[in-house]
């Protein structure tokens, strides 16, 4: 059995070389000292005991190097291939999005969104790092879009593409560059009602691939109708660049269903995964975040409705490592397993003052 919290690929080294001899120096000696012995470095999202928000670098072993305030709650995060930026992304239906520099341990610029669309917590950058992509809502004609924003230029907002669907929330950039995959959940929100979901009895997810230069519609996937109530949520993409999905079932959760699936562009497959009924059930018809170890292939996923989060093999489709935590819902790849963390602030085998968010990243090295 593989365990989850296996040697990280991004090194201290590397890390520091990303981020700057400023950073290091800028930190509290605690802190320090923790990044002077973590072999690996992880960002969230977190809400404190005092309700205040913000975004927590991370070492290792659990210590948390630094700390970033954030104006509201915050959900995903993505670190710029080429540059020192890290952005993170508030929550559905916020309007922010705020840009961290690592060479700096300073706090966040903060860029909104436009008057008409809100944020649904996720995006990409290209993998020049010269454009952020963000999925967003226009919300008045309950249709999903992509947002262009310039990380050469101030991160202007310089236009957007359809995502051919309603509700977009995960996205993610294959691996040849030219090719965006976004997964359209299909619930129809508005910020007036801002959690409510509006149209669930008419609810069309599916998966779209869109060209990262032109935002032509090169394929989409949907759902068997019967399955329309299966809303697909968040992305990984793998070593061979497969999109592998991962679903919320806004139907009926007493009888399970399969929840993760896997596409192609190449191949043209699509195909939900069955994993042994026992797994599935465990999921309580909701999965909170999924990732790709481009090391060993595996998969993994979380739930924090279960309180679980578990690893397979693509092949076998064998479950390969189980944690069992109340609020599972973070999991990064690190060396040849994951790393998680929890609402109830888990970070691997330590434990914060801290309710982290869903979503947990390593963050990778710059490119110079």
């Amino acid at each position: 059995m593989q365990r989850f919290g296996a040697t990280g690929l991004i090194g201290r080294r590397t890390f520091l070389r990303a981020a700057g001899a400023g950073f290091a120096a800028s930190l509290i000696p605690s802190a320090a000292i923790a990044l002077a012995g973590t072999q690996a470095v992880f960002a969230s999202a977190y809400r404190d005991r005092s309700g205040a928000f913000g975004v927590a670098l991370l070492s290792e072993d659990g210590a948390i190097v630094h700390r970033y305030a954030l104006p509201a709650r915050g959900h995903d995060l993505v670190r710029q291939p080429n540059g020192d930026t890290l952005v993170a992304f508030a929550r559905r239906p916020g309007t922010f999005a705020a840009l961290f520099d690592l060479g700096r341990a300073r706090e966040p610029v903060t860029i909104a969104a436009p008057a008409s669309r809100h944020f649904y917590g996720h995006g990409a950058f290209s993998t020049d790092g010269r454009l952020l992509y963000a999925t967003e809502n226009d919300f008045d004609a309950a249709r999903g879009v992509i947002g262009l924003y310039d990380a050469t230029n101030g991160f202007a907002r310089i236009g957007e593409f359809d995502t051919f669907g309603t509700g977009p929330h995960d996205m993610a950039v294959l691996p040849d560059g030219r090719t965006l995959v976004v997964s359209n959940g299909g619930i129809e929100t508005h910020p007036d009602y801002p959690r409510a979901k509006l149209n669930v009895p008419t609810m069309a997810p599916n998966l779209a691939f869109i060209h990262a230069k032109t935002g032509d519609l090169l394929a989409r996937h949907a759902l068997p109708r019967a399955m329309h109530k299966l809303s697909i949520r968040h992305l990984a993409v793998d070593r061979d660049g497969t999109a592998w999905f991962a679903c919320q079932n806004e139907g009926d959760i007493a009888e399970p269903v399969a929840l993760i699936g896997r596409a192609s562009l190449h191949s043209g497959a699509f195909e939900l995964i069955d994993l042994p009924e026992t797994a599935t059930a465990s999921l309580r018809g909701y999965v909170g975040s999924i990732a790709a170890n481009s090391l060993t292939g595996h998969i993994a996923i979380t739930s924090p409705r279960g309180g679980v989060a578990f690893s397979f093999d693509p092949a076998s489709r064998a479950i390969l490592a189980t944690r069992n935590e109340p609020d599972l819902c973070g999991i990064a790849p690190s060396g040849a397993g994951f790393r998680y963390s929890s609402g109830d602030g888990l970070f691997g085998t330590a434990r914060h003052d801290v309710g982290f968010d869903n979503h947990l990243i390593a963050l990778p090295a710059a490119r110079r």
